[in-house]
């Protein structure tokens, strides 16, 4: 209830033209927003540039705002179709590049197949080993943080789009099948493998370290 009655305010304050609720709308999600639009996009510049467009569009928008959903759902909506029409006109070739990704990370074997009644999980015996303790503390965990970023910023789009949003900026999966416009199946997917990937990425290094 608290939450409907902050957000309602905001939206209030917003189409009053209230300058200091847009700065702190601004500040709380443009950090999110780039991560996201980072992965339709080529560079971080073109990214900025979509996330400023959403801004205009929300000032532009916000009187016919709805509330059908909620306005943070709305505003990264409104940000990810800007970044995917500013994508399409950037990288002509995103289609073919993501084509001939092989997604070599992760043995496909490992893997239930479509016929399987759990298709896309682990097979019996291929599941990831589990992460060894270390002494070296928040040390290496720092060094798998950025592993796991390097290795986030390769993945096909909707995989990475999925995994940003679900394990990075806290979205659950309905919100994420909203804003994407997949199914919950489709979500899960690219959730499971995405996030399989980058753990393979962990484990390897994990083993070359030892």
């Amino acid at each position: 209830m608290t939450e409907t009655v902050d957000e309602t305010a905001l939206i209030a304050a917003l189409r009053e033209g209230d300058d200091a609720a847009f700065a702190q709308l601004v500040d709380q999600h443009t950090p999110s927003m780039l991560r996201v639009a980072r992965g339709y996009v080529p560079s971080r510049e073109i990214a900025e540039e979509v996330v400023q467009e959403t801004w205009i569009a929300l000032i532009k928008g916000i009187d016919n705002f709805e509330g059908r959903s909620s306005l943070r759902t709305w505003l990264f909506a409104v940000m990810i179709n800007i970044a995917k029409a500013r994508g399409v006109r950037e990288r002509r070739d995103a289609d073919a590049a993501v084509a001939a990704y092989t997604g070599g990370t992760v043995d496909a074997a490992r893997f239930r197949t479509g016929e399987d009644p759990w298709p896309g999980h682990w097979r019996e015996g291929q599941e990831p080993s589990p992460f060894p303790d270390t002494p070296e503390g928040s040390v290496l965990g720092d060094e798998l943080v950025d592993v796991a970023r390097r290795e986030l910023d390769t993945l096909p789009e909707r995989q990475r789009v999925v995994v940003t949003l679900r394990d990075m900026l806290g979205f659950d999966s309905s919100e994420v099948c909203e804003l994407l416009d997949i199914s919950i199946a489709n979500q899960r997917v690219l959730l499971h493998r995405g996030r399989a990937a980058v753990r393979q990425v962990l484990e390897d290094y994990l083993e070359d370290r030892s």
